[in-house]
């Protein structure tokens, strides 16, 4: 055994099928334009590899310090901001979130119907941050999810309200109380639905704290762990090292969606999204992903308490069930059988159920099919970035984690 092997537990011949795997499956017949696998465990890095292309249209290869659209990678950073408040006193996660939106008080809940002839009920409780944290508040996206048009009268409403458009120059306030004017879609904390909720996360952060949410992010997470590369949006200095984003054809040919060079991420937005707005690279998120890996401390700097953490990733929903119970919608960063939901992750609660090896895990991914984990069982971290759109085009999670697991030893 190597000394890397002695340090992680993790088999180097046996990780190098990752290599294999990602050449022979998605580089070689351009599947994918490229991607970086970053898998660090005991807090030693056991295997980290760029892969293909960062712009085909340049025919740059992918490099070691590539910038990312991490989209709803972004939403684990919000959650953990917003906790850092909870632990500050601010909030308890039963407390309604009207307490600081006193529009959310009006909430109305929707029962059938639309326009004039839509009716609503009030909330059997109010929206709590519980809700917004784990998207059970009864809101949806307006529609605006890969692959799904307006297909709900609720829906509609956010779209008439113009409710996180593209080129929003709303105030966070003006976005919570413009959600006032929406009827949940379910009574809070009855069903789950991936949804704005995450931004309301980000905008609660401001509210409470007083402070611009970037800042705050800034101060309380970025700077304290050293996350130089993570904004929300790539610096003129940076932009060569932004990757192009793509999808793929009904021909299954790579098709161009975001050019690098003229991409909206590199201009400052005026609305900050805390559910998907960040872009970031492979390193950066492995610092995160080490600082929940250690209890929330890396490097002397505590961002979260170790108790609160292991708050957040336990399963919150009613009565303990998991997503394929609770979800409803077709479109999440996550499949449903045998997952748990917390507060900004998901968690695996069987291998039975998943049909993937590790439990305990948490985890969440981006809508350019990246994806991380955290396994405090296992004591490890994985990073995965490429840019496809959407994410769910191949199950990248479940392939690098019966690649990852089989090669643990010890």
């Amino acid at each position: 055994m190597d000394a890397q092997s002695q340090w992680t537990g993790l088999d180097a011949g046996r990780l190098e099928r990752i290599t294999e795997h990602l050449e022979r499956n998605y580089i070689g017949p351009k599947k994918i334009m490229g991607c970086q696998v970053a898998v660090a465990r005991h807090g030693h890095v056991a295997y980290q590899k760029s892969f293909g292309s960062m712009d085909l249209e340049r025919n740059k290869p992918m490099a070691d310090d590539a910038i990312f659209r991490i989209y709803s990678m972004t939403k684990p950073i919000t959650s953990i901001a917003l906790m850092t408040l909870y632990e500050r006193g601010y909030f308890q996660l039963n407390d309604p979130v009207s307490r600081f939106v006193p529009s959310w008080k009006d909430h109305r809940v929707w029962i059938s119907g639309e326009g004039a002839d839509m009716v609503t009920e009030a909330p059997k409780r109010p929206v709590s941050f519980r809700d917004v944290l784990c998207h059970t508040g009864g809101f949806t996206y307006g529609g605006g999810l890969p692959g799904v048009g307006i297909q709900h009268p609720v829906d509609k409403i956010y779209r008439e309200l113009k409710i996180r458009s593209a080129g929003s120059t709303d105030s966070m306030a003006q976005f919570l109380d413009k959600l006032a004017q929406v009827p949940l879609l379910y009574q809070p904390g009855e069903r789950w639905m991936y949804s704005l909720a995450t931004d309301i996360c980000g905008a609660l952060v401001e509210v409470i704290s007083g402070k611009p949410f970037a800042q705050y992010l800034q101060e309380e997470i970025f700077g304290p762990l050293g996350l130089v590369d993570t904004a929300f949006f790539v610096a003129p200095d940076k932009v060569d090292r932004f990757c192009a984003n793509y999808q793929r054809g009904p021909d299954k040919q790579l098709k161009l969606i975001d050019d690098a060079a003229t991409s909206a991420f590199t201009q400052d937005p005026g609305f900050k999204s805390g559910g998907g707005g960040l872009t970031g690279a492979t390193a950066d998120y492995l610092r995160f992903c080490e600082m929940l890996r250690r209890g929330g401390e890396l490097d002397g700097h505590r961002v979260i308490g170790p108790r609160t953490l292991e708050l957040m990733h336990m399963n919150h929903l009613a009565g303990g069930k998991d997503l394929s119970t609770m979800a409803l919608g077709t479109f999440s960063e996550t499949a449903n059988d045998g997952v748990g939901f917390g507060l900004g992750f998901a968690s695996t609660m069987g291998q039975v159920e998943t049909g993937s090896l590790g439990t305990g895990d948490y985890y969440w991914g981006g809508a350019a099919s990246t994806i991380f984990w955290v396994d405090p069982k296992e004591d490890l971290c994985v990073v995965f970035m490429t840019q496809l759109m959407p994410s769910g085009t191949f199950n990248f999670r479940g392939q690098l984690k019966s690649l990852i697991y089989s090669a643990i030893v010890d």
